[in-house]
């Protein structure tokens, strides 16, 4: 296809717009405090639920408006660019909240439990309340404390490692640009440019960081951390308190529509 035939005249222009991103400096966070695996199944909320999904818009917008200013990424069809946008923008959004060091400030939910329920329900003669298929049932989307903390301890994680703005804007490129997603057509040329991308990556590391041998191998665990974060958590952790049901397809092509 047309982006095959040119992805290597464009592969270097995702090296060069990622390598213009100027460095930042951010002071480096602690590990996350791990909590008693016990209670990783409690439900807990935001302490500031519209704080934190105002942020977390703001980070959506810059982070779609960076996918967009990528030359290479424009020459993709736009259902093309809509399947690795919806697929990786809960990635990108936390590696955004990373950056921009959004700290999260979290509460235990104060819902009834399970067994509550079925009390209250049985004293009132009710139909006791059934969990869902699959997991308890624990109210209607608030994330459990264990899924709060993997974001918590990937956030703690890019803190800890000080990463720079072009270290942050590599990763967003392997992350954006992954060529096993089903239905893709330009393959070829997403390889290519997520290959780029990490060689942009190990090149930075190996210039900047040069007594470092295994930061390249450590920036390769944030991403395998983001892999195991649910983007329904991220979509009703942040957005439900402020738009209600959440439909991210609907907002995403709404955004990435629309002039950021």
């Amino acid at each position: 296809c047309r982006c095959c035939a040119e992805g290597r005249r464009h592969s270097s222009i995702l090296y060069s717009i990622l390598r213009s991103q100027e460095e930042r400096a951010a002071p480096a966070a602690g590990p996350a405090p791990r909590g008693c695996p016990c209670g990783s199944r409690r439900r807990v909320a935001l302490r500031s639920p519209q704080v934190a999904g105002k942020a977390a818009s703001a980070v959506l917008v810059k982070t779609l408006r960076f996918v967009q200013n990528v030359p290479c990424f424009q020459e993709l069809p736009l259902e093309e660019q809509l399947l690795l946008v919806r697929s990786c923008w809960a990635p990108l959004l936390l590696l955004g909240l990373a950056q921009e060091r959004v700290h999260l400030e979290t509460v235990e939910s104060a819902e009834p439990s399970m067994l509550q329920r079925i009390l209250t329900a049985r004293q009132h003669g009710e139909r006791p309340p059934a969990p869902a298929a699959g997991r308890p049932h624990h109210g209607p989307h608030l994330p459990s404390a264990g899924e709060i903390q993997a974001i918590k301890g990937f956030l703690a994680k890019c803190w800890s490692l000080d990463i720079s703005t072009k270290e942050y804007a590599y990763l967003k490129g392997t992350v954006l640009f992954n060529p096993d997603l089903p239905g893709l057509q330009c393959t070829q040329y997403i390889e290519g440019l997520q290959r780029e991308a990490q060689q942009a990556l190990n090149e930075h590391i190996r210039l900047i960081h040069r007594g470092d041998e295994a930061r390249f191998a450590k920036l390769n665990v944030v991403l395998s951390l983001l892999r195991s974060i649910n983007a329904n958590v991220v979509a009703e952790l942040f957005f439900r308190p402020i738009i209600g049901a959440v439909n991210m397809d609907d907002m995403l092509l709404e955004m990435l529509c629309a002039k950021l």
